[in-house]
């Protein structure tokens, strides 16, 4: 089918807003990739085209997906994670078309991962995982043991793409068999968690105990991004401010939590203002003194293996 389907990327590089052209296929070991579809075209556009344009094609019971992409949203994807497989179409489609090396530059791009860009993804991931550990453990509490097993999953899936960032790598759709060669403590206790004959119960008990142990090793670089965006103002910040200031609006509505975390563990300091009638006082954000001082560093584990 990808013959039939080179008129169609013909038409596609000959536009002038076309940065490059992939082709993912699907294959046996790599069928999740593709959502289903035998091919997967993914074509990046300029920044101003629209965010996103999406069609489907099908020949003799074989189908395909094309994706054009403006690099924007292209980027927003890579760097937010909320199109995980993109990742995979970047680094293991195949070239069809690639515009003053394009294609090239990008994946060289992704390959340093930019701290910044690793700073705002740990900090995102981080933000998840306390949102499900927090609900995991209040459901364990009120003794709902399928849900909290549910968010206990959910909450191990973000430890670990939290380590394979941390070894500069983006995560990909198979990150259990990266975090495997990375961290074997995450991969045991997911082991143990999905795998063991242990009652439930027991097993969310000591996984509960062990991950609050993991998550805790994390809040310096997990919380990097967050703090680094606090210190562009000296002094307090309210809710309000953060969640119409561009730095906070990727954690959207793990926020919240996140903050709450920070300040148990003691990296952020709960103001409280009194508002006009004096009766009830707003609640502000502002970082512990030892942590004004000096950029705040993200410490990285080396692991370019790919």
């Amino acid at each position: 089918m990808k013959e039939l389907l080179h008129p169609i990327c013909h038409e596609w590089a000959n536009r002038c807003n076309t940065h490059g052209i992939l082709m993912i296929e699907k294959t046996a070991c790599h069928a999740a990739t593709t959502d289903t579809f035998d091919v997967v075209l993914l074509v990046i556009v300029d920044p101003q085209s629209e965010p996103m344009l999406l069609r489907q094609y099908s020949l003799n019971e074989k189908k395909a997906v094309l994706y054009a992409v403006s690099e924007r949203q292209l980027n927003e994807w890579l760097v937010l994670g909320s199109h995980r497989k993109a990742v995979d179409w970047v680094f293991n489609g195949k070239v069809v078309f690639d515009r003053n090396g394009y294609v090239q530059q990008l994946r060289q791009r992704l390959e340093q991962f930019p701290p910044k860009e690793r700073r705002l993804k740990m900090g995102l991931e981080f933000a998840k995982l306390i949102r499900r550990y927090t609900d995991g453990k209040a459901l364990f509490a009120a003794k709902h043991w399928l849900d909290s097993y549910n968010h206990m999953v959910q909450a191990l899936h973000h430890l670990a793409r939290l380590t394979v960032i941390e070894h500069g790598l983006y995560p990909e759709v198979t990150v259990w068999n990266q975090v495997k060669r990375m961290d074997g403590r995450i991969y045991k206790l997911y082991e143990e968690l999905v795998g063991s004959e242990e009652p439930l119960p027991k097993r969310l008990e000591l996984l509960l105990l062990a991950s609050e142990f993991l998550i805790h090793s994390y809040v310096e670089s997990g919380s990097s991004h967050l703090c680094e965006a606090l210190k562009e103002k000296n002094g307090t910040w309210s809710i309000e401010e953060m969640t119409g200031h561009p730095q906070f609006a990727p954690y959207s509505v793990d926020l919240v939590i996140m903050l709450e975390y920070l300040v148990e563990r003691k990296v952020l300091t709960v103001v409280e203002m009194p508002t006009k009638g004096n009766t009830m006082f707003e609640r502000y954000y502002t970082l512990q003194k030892k942590n004004f001082d000096g950029p705040l560093p993200l410490i990285l584990k080396s692991g370019r293996d790919r």
